[in-house]
């Protein structure tokens, strides 16, 4: 009985931006045909792939046999230590606050300075207006392509910004 325990994970490659689907049909198919299909996992920013875990590979085989998007079981399996950092989430502390001032650091914006008007945490976006613009404008860019410039009280008064910010704004 000890194979019984063994669960190896079978990583299968499927049409890239079709993962869910993917994983929706094969998890039909697992439930209907009552296959030992232990788990499916799409990691997000991994395209093109996603993980199975099974007690066999035919029993994998099987799950993925014929449905669409589904290209096919990569050879090798993979270990639970392989991929544990694709799938267990890291929480990376934000430290990006209202007010500061950033540079963007990716297209289109990229080296463009902007002050942070609002933070969404759960989305890990913030809402910036272009300093460099004649129109102040909200853009909305990822927490990952921002780098803090300079912090507002880090300052020794906040007048100076504010002053810059009503001169921008009066036409």
């Amino acid at each position: 009985m000890l194979r019984s325990e063994v669960k190896m994970i079978y990583v299968i490659k499927v049409t890239t931006n079709k993962e869910d689907r993917a994983v929706d049909m094969i998890e039909e198919k697992a439930e209907k045909k009552q296959l030992n299909v232990y788990s499916l996992a799409r990691p997000h920013g991994l395209r093109g792939y996603i993980f199975l875990e099974a007690e066999e590979r035919e029993t994998a085989e099987e799950a993925a046999f014929n449905l669409p998007y589904v290209k096919g079981i990569i050879g090798k399996t993979v270990g639970y230590e392989e991929i544990k950092n694709m799938l267990e989430p890291v929480v990376t502390e934000i430290n990006i606050e209202k007010n500061d001032i950033v540079e963007i650091i990716s297209e289109p914006f990229k080296k463009e300075k902007a002050k942070v008007m609002r933070i969404d945490r759960q989305k890990e976006e913030a809402v910036v207006s272009l300093l460099g613009a004649q129109v102040p404008i909200p853009v909305t860019v990822k927490l990952d392509n921002l780098k803090v410039i300079r912090r507002e009280k880090d300052e020794e008064s906040d007048e100076p910004i504010e002053e810059v910010e009503s001169e921008d704004i009066n036409f």
